[in-house]
């Protein structure tokens, strides 16, 4: 079977449903028909996730067997790099050793949102789609650890999502680091030419071949008219709550991400 040789695994609300339509312009790029299979994070799994509309959602479009991901893979047609998109990868546990036995040269690439704002952008989207029943942020974040133990699926995990340190701790333990391009959802909106030549160069691809970005897809349910600011003392806990967090990620990318701090104080 047609194995991909690169894969977009997060994170979840950072623009890889624009960074997929992007790729998939391109003439030497095979992007599988179905983003999102979760293929890796959810083999044989039941897909029973017990939150609001996550039969309708997850159910719908992830692929669970092997003769499905197969399938995905069924158009190529001799192109030089063969994706996929799941931003699940990032997030799951299992996913990094599962994608070590079966693709071990795999190029991975990985989009990060400041996680405040990542956090409140799952929530409006949820919000959008009827799905979340609390009636604000604050009481959705504190009901997130029942959610998830009662089997919510990974959207809802709105905190837990934004621990991007241990999440790509686990992929630098398994891959090498010419495996690994990690970016920031800021690059993708103050300088996207430069993230998509990186990217296409990552790629073993014709650099000169540059996409249409002029569309942007998947846009955020932040600006609906019935969906409140942050309240203050929300942004105030989980400014603290990832204060570390965003310490330990600046360190471990070598990156200066003071600049999040002040997208949190002023996105809102």
């Amino acid at each position: 079977m047609t194995r991909p040789n690169f894969m977009i695994i997060g994170a979840a609300k950072a623009g890889t449903t624009s960074l997929y339509h992007y790729l998939q312009q391109h003439p030497q790029i095979y992007m599988t028909p179905t983003k999102e299979t979760n293929y890796f994070a959810l083999v044989g799994h039941p897909l029973d996730y017990a939150g609001p509309g996550d039969q309708d959602y997850i159910t719908r479009f992830s692929v669970t067997t092997p003769e499905g991901y197969a399938a995905q893979f069924a158009g190529v047609q001799g192109e030089r790099a063969i994706g996929e998109a799941s931003p699940l990868y990032l997030y799951d546990a299992q996913t990094p050793q599962r994608l070590k036995a079966a693709v071990p040269d795999v190029r991975l690439i990985a989009v990060l949102r400041e996680p405040v704002t990542r956090a409140y952008s799952a929530f409006s989207h949820l919000v959008r789609d009827g799905r979340e029943p609390a009636a604000s942020f604050a009481e959705a974040l504190e009901l997130e650890d029942e959610r998830i133990a009662a089997g919510w699926e990974h959207i809802w995990h709105y905190t837990r999502m934004g621990r991007y340190t241990e999440q790509l701790r686990r992929y630098q333990a398994l891959f090498a680091p010419e495996q690994l391009r990690v970016y920031l959802h800021d690059d993708l909106l103050r300088r996207p030419d430069w993230v998509m030549q990186d990217l296409l160069k990552f790629l073993d691809v014709d650099p000169s071949a540059m996409p249409d970005q002029s569309v942007r897809h998947n846009v955020s349910a932040l600006g609906l008219p019935h969906l409140p600011p942050l309240l203050p003392e929300v942004q105030e806990r989980l400014e603290a709550l990832f204060a570390p967090e965003r310490e330990a990620l600046a360190e471990l990318l070598g990156r200066d991400l003071r600049d999040w701090e002040r997208q949190v104080l002023t996105a809102y």
